[in-house]
């Protein structure tokens, strides 16, 4: 047994060898084929090592060509720059050689480019802000290049000069009617017939206007001044060449008549004095009223007075003294005392009624200027309220309050004068008409106490 086991054990050592020897033989001809790939890779990498070398041989060859020619461009530049500066140089003597020779040459003329030069400057602005400019527009362009000009000016442009000066000398002499586009206050414009006085107004028949030289357009005045300043324009309208007409025109080119515009119209004075105001002027129509109404009365009665005056005989009870005298007629067979009472009481019915509302218009008159007075102390406690309140930086504030203090004070003083100017008519026609009564009841009673003692 031990022999059998020992031979397949050989057996088997023998087939594991044999099978060892194969693949060992298999593992060398893969090797021998990558050995030579190998070989064969090495062969065309020197190859493409070489080509590399000879194009970056080449290309250098190529860049120090650059380089070189670079190199000589800067050289040539260099030299181009110092001969231009050496040029340069050499021109600045020039010119500062010729410009000298230029002043030499000029002589007064120098003088004569900066009197023109000057003379341009200033005419621009007045000729621009000028009214004549708004019937002749674009004659300050010559004028702005005169100013402006670096060289001695032509003939031509000296006459310009000239003519622009000239023009302007001429025209503000001249009233003078053209037609153009006219600003509204409402935004719209219009063309407009406008009349140009000399340098100073332009209006039509609207009023005066107003020319803007930073817009060069012609607009109407936010509020015209007053109507007896605008019949000058109406009588302007209706003269010819050979005719004169007065009318009124600002120096200052429509200044004036703007500071106009802001300056408050009597209504606007009047609306200042608030419901203080109000009440003063409601007294003072109260105060009219009265007065009128026994001015009237007292006019008609004194007429009836003076009518009965001329018939004594006839009383008539339209009058008081024809109620009087109906008095006497009734009671002549009474003693004089008993008529003298009668009398007195007959005038005593009639003086109520004679002096019906006098005493109001006085007391009308003493209140108004209370009136005033409480206007002007809320006035002014308005006005330390508002300092209180703001300061006293912008004295516009206060303005208002202030305004309703002197407007109500003003308002007073104007109802109260009035007020008592008519109380002193009315009452001396009521004491008139009370004077003849009272004398023709004196004469009745003297007359009747005659007849007793005859």
């Amino acid at each position: 047994m031990k022999k059998l086991f020992k031979g397949f054990a050989v057996a088997a050592v023998l087939s594991v060898s044999a099978g060892t020897a194969l693949n060992a033989y298999a593992n060398t001809d893969a090797l021998d084929k990558i050995l030579e790939q190998v070989k064969q890779e090495r062969i065309s990498e020197g190859k493409l090592n070489k080509q590399r070398e000879q194009e970056f041989l080449s290309a250098r060859a190529d860049k120090q060509a650059l380089l070189n020619k670079a190199k000589s461009d800067l050289a040539a530049e260099k030299a181009r720059g110092d001969r231009l500066s050496k040029e340069y140089a050499q021109n600045e003597n020039t010119l500062a050689e010729k410009e000298q020779a230029l002043l030499n040459a000029q002589g007064t003329l120098g003088e004569m480019f900066g009197v023109v030069r000057r003379a341009a400057a200033d005419a621009i602005g007045s000729i621009e802000a000028s009214l004549v400019s708004a019937e002749k527009p674009g004659r300050a362009e010559v004028l702005r290049s005169l100013a402006a000009a670096k060289e001695l000016p032509t003939v031509r442009e000296l006459e310009e000069l000239w003519i622009s000066l000239q023009t302007e000398m001429t025209e503000s002499a001249k009233v003078s009617t053209f037609e153009t586009e006219v600003g509204g206050l409402d935004g719209n414009s219009s063309v407009k017939q406008v009349t140009r006085i000399g340098n100073f107004n332009l209006v039509t028949d609207d009023g005066y206007l107003i020319y803007s030289p930073e817009t060069k357009s012609i607009q109407p005045l936010g509020k015209q001044p007053d109507s007896y300043i605008l019949a000058g324009i109406e009588e302007l309208k209706g003269t010819s060449a050979d005719n004169y007409a007065g009318v009124y025109v600002d120096p200052t080119r429509g200044a004036i008549l703007r500071i106009n515009t802001q300056k408050k119209s009597l209504m606007e004075y009047y609306e200042q004095g608030a419901e203080v105001g109000y009440i003063i002027t409601v007294l003072l129509a109260v105060g009219l009223l009265i007065f009128l109404v026994r001015f009237v009365d007292l006019a008609l009665t004194t007429t009836k007075i003076k009518s009965q005056l001329k018939n004594l005989s006839t009383p008539n009870t339209n009058n008081p003294l024809g109620r009087i005298l109906k008095v006497y007629s009734d009671n002549k067979n009474q003693d004089v005392e008993n008529l003298e009472l009668k009398l007195d009481e007959a005038i005593l019915r009639e003086t109520p009624r004679i002096e019906a509302g006098i005493n109001i218009i006085k007391i009308l008159a003493a209140i108004a200027p209370l009136l005033g007075l409480l206007g002007t102390v809320i006035g002014m406690i308005l006005t330390f309220q508002t300092i209180t309140l703001f300061g006293t930086g912008d004295p516009k504030i206060m303005a208002g309050n202030i305004s309703l203090a002197l407007v109500t004070t003003a308002l007073g003083l104007i109802a109260a004068l009035p007020l008592i100017l008519l109380h002193s008519i009315v009452a001396g026609r009521s004491k008139s008409v009370l004077h003849i009564l009272d004398e023709q009841s004196a004469g009745i009673i003297a007359t009747h106490a005659e007849k007793e003692k005859a």
